[in-house]
């Protein structure tokens, strides 16, 4: 019997969001954090603190990415990479040109430009690179993106997408509302889900759009409106609100010839109305450990819905809703290039 190794992991990045999938991977015996880097050494300490507490060999910890890059590129298999969205192009193409596989936090980069250059470096090192989308992990969603595809719910007619949260209060001063490190406001953050998971399920690029935003005494816009045309010809609708009550929710829905799709835009409940029958409420646990799907696509045990060809796609209609919104709703051509195999 062939004993698996423990993926050698590396860290980019150990702020919350690392810190808090620490507390699982941890515990997970195919796991093993061999080193991290981090600009605030405080935050290094509080991660390794982690792997101490639960009786695990402290990680290497290094206060620059290349540094450890290059120190431990033998002793790495993959790089988790956690940190403002905005460094995301740099940290994730230095990973993949180390000949390193890629699990990479949302959105996968901030520009189609950037995009394309992740993907070329894809390409030449043959790196495994999975974007930590929710929604793209779920079973709800890709059980709904095959079933489509197998043109079980007829021709796609419209695609209308909302998502809320109180992000404006909750992340004040954080750099989530920082341009220089966000790379844009809640749409790109938290709207990024819903965005993400559209283009999953429409299964086409988005053709032309037109966007307003506001950003409500901020830096960043905190609400914003999207209206537009997919490849197929079905039109889009989207609606992002960064203010109001505590809460964070969504609601998708896709209205096809034969029947009608609500679904959220993490992939934790779905409803499916045909043959005018109202559908029963399915739920599935939401993926909070993208490194479980990360090892089974990385041992070719599940399909990567969440890959480099998906953040290209995403990036386009991110590069045209900006474009738009920088013309006060302009209508704008999404710039295709070259096409998206994969999908």
């Amino acid at each position: 019997m062939t004993i698996q190794q423990s993926l050698r992991l590396g860290v980019i990045g150990t702020g919350l969001k690392a810190a808090e999938y620490a507390q699982s991977w941890i515990s997970m015996p195919q796991v093993a954090f061999v080193a991290v880097s981090d600009v605030n050494a405080a935050s290094r300490r509080k991660f390794l603190d982690v792997c101490r507490n639960a009786g695990r060999p402290e990680p290497r910890e290094f206060d620059d990415f290349r540094a450890m890059l290059a120190a431990c590129r033998n002793d790495l298999d993959a790089v988790y990479v956690s940190t403002p969205h905005a460094l995301h192009a740099e940290q994730g193409i230095a990973v993949v040109e180390s000949g390193l596989d890629l699990l990479i936090e949302k959105p996968m980069v901030t520009t189609v430009d950037e995009a394309q250059r992740l993907m070329v470096a894809r390409d030449q090192s043959g790196s495994t690179v999975v974007v930590a989308f929710q929604g793209a992990l779920s079973p709800l969603v890709a059980n709904t993106r095959k079933r489509a595809r197998a043109g079980e719910f007829g021709e796609l007619m419209s695609v209308s997408g909302t998502i809320w949260e109180n992000w404006s209060s909750r992340y004040q001063g954080h750099w989530k509302q920082q341009m220089q490190l966000s790379g844009g406001g809640f749409m790109f953050d938290t709207g990024a889900h819903m965005m993400n998971t559209i283009c999953l399920l429409a299964d086409v690029d988005c053709k032309r759009v037109s966007a307003f935003m506001n950003n409500w005494q901020r830096s960043v816009d905190v609400v914003c409106a999207v209206a537009g045309r997919l490849a197929s010809g079905a039109l889009l609708t989207l609606h992002a609100a960064g203010d109001g009550p505590s809460v964070c929710a969504s609601h998708i829905m896709l209205f096809y010839t034969l029947a009608i799709i609500r679904i959220d835009a993490w992939g934790a409940w779905r409803e499916i109305a045909a043959a005018g029958i109202p559908g029963s409420r399915e739920e599935a646990e939401i993926m909070d450990n993208p490194l479980k799907s990360f090892l089974a696509i990385r041992a070719g045990n599940a399909e990567n819905l969440s890959n480099v060809e998906a953040g290209l796609r995403f990036a386009r209609l991110w590069d045209a809703i900006k474009a738009s919104s920088a013309r006060d709703g302009e209508p704008v051509s999404v710039e295709l290039g070259a096409t998206t195999p994969g999908l």
